[in-house]
């Protein structure tokens, strides 16, 4: 039972739970960068180079041929598809990007509260002279006079 209370305690810290809150956007929002990317992003920039798609770029390394146990049935090509990396790798810097820009902006929001709330402290006024330091004073004032 300790064990579960510690884990309870441990869950519903609040530093475990923003992480959650904050992985469950992320996820979400890299579900919508993505989208960005695949389905208007890439096609401009197919069309800009010629109407190329990167994901039908792709080396092949074995043709497709017949199977040696079955020759009824055929084997696929092995291929290395460069271009859907690509589409992968555009698809990165992307979110990264767009990851920065949100954070900048979160920073600059963060900054902007952060000035509001901190006010200059009124300036404390010098506090009296003591007793002691008045009659200092007077003392110093006398022996000037003498001279």
């Amino acid at each position: 039972m300790a064990f579960l209370k510690e884990f309870k305690d441990f869950a519903m810290r609040g530093n475990v739970m923003d992480m959650a809150i904050g992985v469950i956007i992320g996820a979400a929002f890299g579900k919508i960068v993505t989208s960005l990317v695949s389905d208007l992003l890439m096609p401009l920039i197919g069309a800009l180079v010629g109407g190329i798609n990167f994901t039908d770029w792709k080396w092949t390394i074995v043709n497709e041929h017949p199977s040696l146990i079955d020759a009824s049935k055929m084997m696929p090509a092995v291929t290395l598809n460069y271009g859907n990396f690509l589409q992968v790798l555009f698809d990165f810097v992307i979110v990264a990007f767009c990851i920065f820009l949100l954070i900048k902006g979160i920073n600059k929001l963060s900054n902007l509260k952060k000035k509001e709330e901190v006010k200059p402290a009124p300036t404390p006024e010098p506090p009296a002279p003591t007793k002691e330091e008045v009659l200092l004073t007077e003392i110093r004032d006398l022996l000037k006079e003498r001279k």
